[in-house]
């Protein structure tokens, strides 16, 4: 699979709103949100997932040190093998992770976070917390749902 890191998807560019349509992006404007082909609407994918927050909460405890792949898959419970290594390739690729790997047999692969990927645990701490203390209301809305006849 391949993902694209550009303001180029498909070969057209992001617009803004206010840039209007058929206007290219300048640097530093931001996206569309809202357009499929915005490429903050596809890093949103990749850093919205369960597996990739826990990951960075669990680094950002850790930093600046960093952790081993088996240490990090033990402190985040449920997660399979595949599922963090795709969230860390994910994470890696897109700078906000630094992964060293020691040349010993089996190889030995560390993960730190990097100054940008300490930027976003902020964010998602923010968005962590939002959760935890709306979890009653979210919960009730759901029972309330699930007790009504369907519509």
């Amino acid at each position: 699979m391949t993902s694209v890191h550009s303001s180029q998807v498909c070969g057209k560019p992001c617009s803004s709103r206010t840039a209007g349509p058929g206007r290219d992006q300048r640097p530093g404007e931001r996206g569309d949100l809202l357009d499929p082909r915005c490429p903050t609407r596809q890093l949103l994918d990749r850093i919205g997932t369960k597996w990739t927050s826990m990951a960075v909460k669990v680094l950002a405890e850790e930093a600046p040190g960093e952790l081993r792949f088996a240490e990090l898959r033990r402190r985040i419970p449920g997660v399979s093998q595949k599922m963090l290594s795709v969230a860390l390739q994910s994470l890696v690729r897109d700078g906000l992770v630094a992964r060293r790997v020691e040349p010993t047999v089996p190889p030995a692969a560390h993960y730190r976070l990097t100054e940008l990927g300490l930027s976003l645990e902020r964010p998602l701490s923010a968005l962590r917390v939002w959760a935890e203390t709306h979890m009653p209301e979210i919960d009730r809305s759901n029972q309330l749902a699930d007790e009504s006849p369907p519509s």
